[in-house]
């Protein structure tokens, strides 16, 4: 007699399929992100040899000389500094366009006569503590004043460039020579490099460990893919883009330092579209504009790619805005790039 209920007889197939355990399918995705990010760096590595070669088929007298080396260095450590900060801020799904005029307002507020009667480390925590705070500003207005990460920070741009002209009277103020121990992170050599070189080093491996290492680290991917989901994991999503900001401001306050020992100054000027290039290197690195992922070492990559191609543009003694140009061509291809990698297959 035949059971008629269902499910009674088995499929002629066999057993039914199960489908992957979604554990093991998140991991074979983030696998597959890491041998992309690995190919993607590679892809960096190569386009600095082939910048590196063109340097020496044009200028070999001078681009692969150990003081054009190191000025390579010293420049990206000014603004890789500030990079560091800004690859956590877009990794969190944000943009911060202040960080150059931030980076000014600490250099200006830092090299005031009342400041360097404290002497030099008072100067570097005033610059500190001024770069932190004005982006901790930043992030309060973004997580609880609820306004776009670009209006706010472009406010701050505006406020911040306003400000430091103001304290300063739009002259530039030199660094007292009772104070010279900011300069000697300049002056001083270590095995041939200038201490500001390991200054930036040193940030380098702090932000590679708090992002690859800390639970931070790991928030802060998950606050740029996906907020809503962050949030009904029981991550404060708005705390932590305060604190990222805040991060953000603390890397400015230290690229504030390190300009003061290159320039012996404090100045309103300072720092002038140091937002285009830190965006364009995070960018360059892999960053996705959109958040969620990206890493520091990509970031460092895109910046060395940026700092050499303005040396070349230098010693070949190309115009100052061909400069901007191709910057702005890099970028726009940049973009374009990771938009096309995105997009789904069909």
């Amino acid at each position: 007699m035949t059971d008629a209920r269902a499910g009674a007889v088995p499929p002629v197939d066999g057993p039914p399929r199960q489908s992957p355990p979604a554990g093991a399918a998140r991991s074979a995705g983030a696998s597959l992100l890491a041998r992309l990010g690995r190919i993607h760096h590679l892809g960096l590595v190569a386009a600095l040899l082939l910048l590196a070669a063109v340097g020496l088929v044009t200028t070999p007298e001078t681009f692969a000389t150990s003081s054009n080396l190191v000025s390579i260095l010293a420049l990206a450590s000014t603004i890789g500094v500030i990079t560091v900060g800004m690859t956590f801020v877009i990794i969190g799904g944000g943009i911060d366009l202040s960080v150059g005029a931030i980076m000014a307002l600490a250099s200006v507020w830092a090299t005031t006569l009342a400041t360097q009667s404290y002497g030099p480390l008072v100067m570097a925590v005033c610059a500190i503590l001024v770069g932190t705070g004005a982006g901790l500003v930043n992030g309060l207005l973004i997580a609880y004043g609820r306004l776009v990460p670009f209006i706010a920070t472009l406010a701050m741009l505006v406020a911040a460039r306003g400000l430091a002209q103001r304290m300063s009277d739009r002259k530039t103020q030199l660094v007292r020579p009772e104070n010279d121990a900011i300069v000697e992170l300049s002056t001083t050599r270590v095995l041939g490099l200038p201490l500001l070189v390991y200054v930036f080093a040193l940030v380098v491996v702090a932000g590679w460990l708090v992002l690859n290492r800390t639970t931070f680290g790991r928030r802060t991917y998950a606050v740029g893919g996906n907020p809503e989901a962050a949030r009904l994991a029981g991550i404060d999503v708005r705390r932590h883009t305060v604190l990222l900001y805040a991060l953000s401001g603390l890397c400015c306050g230290i690229a504030a330092i390190i300009i003061m020992a290159r320039t012996t100054t404090g100045s309103s000027t300072h720092g002038d579209l140091y937002e285009l290039d830190a965006i364009a290197a995070v960018i360059i690195g892999g960053t996705l504009l959109t958040g969620g992922r990206g890493t520091i070492a990509g970031s460092i990559l895109g910046l060395l790619i940026f700092t050499v191609i303005t040396d070349l543009f230098i010693l070949n003694g190309l115009n100052t805005s061909d400069q901007l140009i191709a910057k702005g061509l890099i970028i726009v291809a940049a973009v374009l790039l990771q938009r096309r990698g995105l997009e789904p297959r069909t």
